[in-house]
C-alpha cells in the first residue's frame, strides 16, 4: 500500500526518505533515520520495530545486510514485511517478502533505493529511480518530492494516496526537515507546500540549533532574522505570496 524512496547524498551525507501510501499518517511509522548514519524505510504489514531496531543497529555500526538477515531469520511475519535501507556510505540493504501484496518489489542503485507494494506496477518504483538519478543537480529535499512525483504519475499505489511524508537528517538525530501531509486529497502537492512554507521561517532556525560539534549553536538571532527578511524580500521581489495557512504570513 506504500512506495518510498531512501537516499544519502553523495555531496553533503545527508539521508533522507520520501513516502506515500493510500495509508493514514505514514509519515509516523516509515521514516526512521540517524543523523549521518543512516536511513530506513519499513512499510507493507508496517513494523515500526524493525525500522528503529535496523537505524539503531546501523547507526552503531552493523552491516545493513547483517542487520537485515538477522530480523527476517527471527520474525515470523517476515513474509508480509517489506523494509530498506542505507547506511553511511550509501550501501543498500532491502527486503520484500513473499506475500507482500503485488505489485511489490524493490530496486537500487549507488546511493539510493525505491521500495514499494501494493503499487500500480513496476514502472512506479522504476520512473521514481529514474526521476531521483535524473535530477542529482537538485538538492536532496527537491530532488526526493521530485522522484516521488514521478512514481505517482507513473501509477503509484494502485488505490490512490491519502499521506505522505519527507524526512531529511543532516548530521543529528533529530530532522533538519520534516514534513507530513497525513490526510490529504494530494498529499505530496501539500509536502511541496509545506516545503515552500518551511523555507519562509523554520529552515533558517533549524540551521542554527546546537549539534554534536557545536553545542550552544547560534545564539544571536541577527543572522537568522536577516536570511528571513532576505527570503520574504525575494519572494515579493518575485511576485509570490505566501503559502502559509498562518494569519501573519498569510497577508505577506
Amino acid at each position: 500500500m506504500t512506495y518510498s524512496i531512501v537516499a544519502r547524498d553523495p555531496e553533503t551525507g545527508h539521508h533522507g526518505v520520501a513516502v506515500a501510501s493510500r495509508f493514514f499518517a505514514v509519515g509516523a511509522l516509515v521514516p526512521h533515520l540517524r543523523g549521518g548514519k543512516c536511513a530506513v524505510a519499513t512499510q507493507a504489514f508496517v513494523s515500526p520495530i524493525w525500522g528503529i531496531e535496523a537505524a539503531d543497529r546501523m547507526a552503531a555500526g552493523e552491516a545493513g545486510a547483517d542487520v537485515l538477515a538477522d530480523m527476517v531469520a527471527r520474525d515470523g511475519g517476515q513474509h508480509i514485511r517489506q523494509i530498506h535501507m542505507i547506511d553511511a556510505m550509501g550501501k543498500v540493504a532491502a527486503h520484500t517478502g513473499a506475500n507482500c501484496v503485488d505489485w511489490c518489489g524493490h530496486v537500487a542503485a549507488e546511493g539510493v533505493s525505491v521500495a514499494g507494494n501494493m503499487l500500480a506496477g513496476p514502472q512506479v518504483i522504476a520512473k521514481t529511480l529514474a526521476a531521483y538519478q535524473a535530477h542529482m543537480h537538485l538538492p536532496l529535499a527537491q530532488r526526493l518530492m521530485t522522484a516521488m512525483e514521478a512514481g505517482e504519475a507513473a501509477g503509484g499505489d494502485k488505490r490512490g494516496t491519502q499521506s505522505a511524508a519527507l524526512v531529511i537528517h543532516r548530521t543529528e538525530d533529530y530532522p533538519w526537515l520534516s514534513l507530513r501531509a497525513d490526510d490529504h486529497l494530494d498529499p505530496l502537492g501539500e509536502l511541496r507546500r509545506l516545503f515552500d512554507v518551511a523555507h519562509e521561517r523554520f529552515v533558517h532556525v533549524a540551521d542554527a540549533m546546537p549539534t554534536r560539534t557545536n553545542f550552544s549553536g547560534t545564539t544571536d538571532r541577527t543572522g537568522i532574522d536577516a536570511a528571513i527578511a532576505a527570503e520574504e524580500a525575494k519572494r515579493r521581489a518575485e511576485g509570490r505570496v505566501s503559502r502559509s495557512f498562518a494569519t501573519d504570513l498569510g497577508a505577506s
